[in-house]
């Protein structure tokens, strides 16, 4: 039996329709969430009316564990490094 008790796997949404700029950027955040060492998942939400639950009126936006972190722009590795970690 496996004890997944305090296992905790960080939600990194990318928020965005899938243009490039969306793609740019759920690359650049699994870049650095293995750089990190995280356990994660990436989850892409392309649907106007959920990107719009998260409050986003511009896109790519970023999500973790659904708190937006960033909005409307492309972030490179290094910038979003310290928006993902615990």
């Amino acid at each position: 039996m496996i004890d997944l008790k305090g296992y905790v796997m960080t939600k990194l949404q990318i928020l965005g329709t899938g243009c490039p700029k969306c793609q740019q950027l759920a690359q650049n955040t699994k870049e650095a969430a293995e750089a990190l060492g995280l356990d994660y998942e990436i989850q892409k939400i392309t649907s106007i009316t959920e990107i719009t639950k998260f409050g986003v009126m511009m896109t790519p936006a970023l999500a973790v564990d659904g708190t937006v972190k960033s909005a409307g722009k492309l972030l490179e590795v290094e910038a979003i490094k310290p928006l993902i970690q615990g």
